[in-house]
């Protein structure tokens, strides 16, 4: 799918300030819109945003439908009438540079068991009718989800591949039992998933009226330790006691001598084929419905996956395997009219055939700059050798920050090149690689936020292979001066972005709208 001309921003919902020790979808997100157009960007990039688990990944959720409670507002459930002032007040000093998981979770966790209680007292009106329709809507992955969540509760949160075998293995028996018996515990859950999506639809419907769209992402694996693979066995790699056979990983390469191993059962392919990706076109239908346009993760997976054998330490025993390839993207293609808005994660070590793939379908790839110096012109990476339809980047979630990137993991033949392919002398290197991408042909230009604060390697949001002190980066309020704002936006005039004569919204021309106050 081509693209129009544009621009945009990644900072992740978790990212933005607040009190309550973790980016919400509150006051300080509409203020964040609203920053965002004013500085004439169109898009906002966004992370996975399912419930997160061990180790707080995005990218390794309890379900690939649900929404992350902790991201939800306390402020505006006390709009909703389902906290109170003093509850709100009783909150800790939470650091406001970083996510402080522990003392968040328990803290987010009080007060929707508190909105939960009060939900209770409410015999009808409109939040009562909003909740009936959103869990008969949803009752296709919520009734499994909110199941799930409620047994791993009353079992000390563990893997549900060490709960009881009978429901482990899915028995009925065991499953009604389940269900009579936690019926509170899974309707907490399920309310929680209503009040994340109601807060998620309102925020993005004001992106919308502010001419902004909204980039997600979807890995293509999902974890082990989820409602998908619990509920739905059939359609990975599993044994009869519900254990993988083969886990997903990459090989061996340069910069890991034992490759990754990732862990995530695999697709059986064949099964998903018969069913005509059913599953699949339901994961996207419910992920078009959160965001406009959706990168997917690892596609190179779907020409061909790396299969290890479950129980390998490590990812070198393993073997290339055929994925679905384009019978998957027809099947998609035509659930969805032929309109895939979809970037292509095609990074790493590709194959002719992944870009074959990506090609045929017509969809953007991803150019990191950072990448671009360790070879010489002709590298894919470097803005002149960019085609049209592509999404250039300075650098991802998973990169260093790009100053970080400069000063302390590029070699100095990297930043060499650097210097002289920008004929610049480095000082100002985040904001020189933000105009170079910006310049370039590329359809679409994205910078971490952390780039447009020319923010060193304590700004990182990931580091790939490790566990713990990751997804932590915070924005703070005083980050976001007018003097940013004005610089970004001269930056996307001066080199059309968004497109004047083409962009789907036109020119942004944000009035003095007071601040959403929530």
């Amino acid at each position: 799918m081509k693209f129009k001309r544009s621009s945009g921003i990644l900072l992740h919902l978790s990212s933005l300030p607040g009190p309550d020790g973790i980016g919400d979808m509150g006051a300080e997100a509409y203020r964040w819109v609203n920053f965002l157009a004013e500085t004439g960007c169109n898009l906002w990039q966004v992370l996975p945003l399912g419930p997160t688990g061990y180790g707080d990944s995005p990218y390794q959720c309890f379900s690939a439908f649900a929404g992350n409670p902790y991201l939800i507002s306390p402020a505006m459930l006390r709009e909703d009438g389902l906290l109170t002032r003093a509850e709100l007040g009783a909150r800790s000093d939470f650091p406001v540079d970083r996510v402080d998981y522990g003392p968040v979770i328990q803290w987010k966790t009080r007060l929707l068991d508190q909105a939960y209680d009060r939900f209770r007292t409410l015999k009808s009106g409109e939040l009562v009718k909003a909740y009936k329709k959103f869990t008969a809507d949803e009752a296709w992955w919520l009734d499994d989800f909110a199941l799930f969540m409620a047994i791993k509760e009353v079992n000390g949160n563990i893997a549900w591949s060490e709960w009881d075998r009978p429901l482990r293995l899915r028995e009925a028996t065991a499953l009604d039992k389940a269900r009579k018996d936690l019926s509170e515990t899974i309707e907490r859950h399920k309310l929680r998933q209503f009040l994340f999506f109601r807060q998620w639809r309102r925020l993005r419907e004001y992106t919308h009226q502010k001419g902004i769209q909204i980039i997600g992402d979807i890995p293509i694996f999902v974890a082990h330790d989820s409602a998908d693979v619990w509920a739905n066995p059939e359609l990975f790699f599993m044994d009869a006691e519900r254990q993988p056979t083969v886990v997903a990983g990459v090989p061996p390469d340069y910069f890991s001598a034992t490759g990754q191993l990732w862990g995530n059962p695999l697709y059986r392919w064949d099964y998903h084929k018969k069913t005509g990706y059913e599953w699949w076109i339901k994961r996207l239908q419910s992920t078009f419905s959160l965001y406009d346009i959706v990168r997917l993760d690892h596609f190179r997976g779907f020409a061909a996956y790396w299969e290890i054998p479950a129980g390998e330490k490590t990812a070198v025993n393993g073997q290339w395997k055929k994925g679905p390839y384009d019978d998957f993207f027809k099947a998609i293609s035509k659930a969805f009219n032929g309109q895939l808005p979809i970037i292509a994660e095609d990074l790493g070590e590709i194959t002719d055939d992944v870009f074959e793939l990506r090609d045929a379908f017509e969809l953007p790839g991803m150019k990191v700059m950072q990448f671009a110096f360790a070879g010489d012109c002709t590298d894919p990476f470097l803005p002149h050798n960019y085609p049209e339809n592509c999404v250039a980047y300075t650098g991802t979630h998973d990169n260093d920050t790009t100053v970080g990137w400069y000063t302390k993991s590029s070699t100095e033949k990297e930043r060499d090149l650097c210097r002289r392919y920008l004929a610049r002398d480095g000082h100002d290197i985040a904001w020189d690689m933000i105009r170079a991408i910006w310049s370039s042909v590329a359809d679409i230009a994205v910078a971490p936020m952390q780039d447009f604060l020319a923010l060193g390697t304590e700004a990182r949001m990931n580091l790939p292979g490790t566990l713990g002190g990751n997804w932590q980066w915070r924005l703070q309020s005083h980050q976001l001066p007018d003097t940013l704002k004005e610089r970004i936006r001269m930056t996307n005039e001066l080199y059309n972005r968004p497109d004047q004569r083409t962009s789907k919204y036109g020119v942004n021309k944000v009035g003095n709208d007071e601040e959403r106050e929530r």
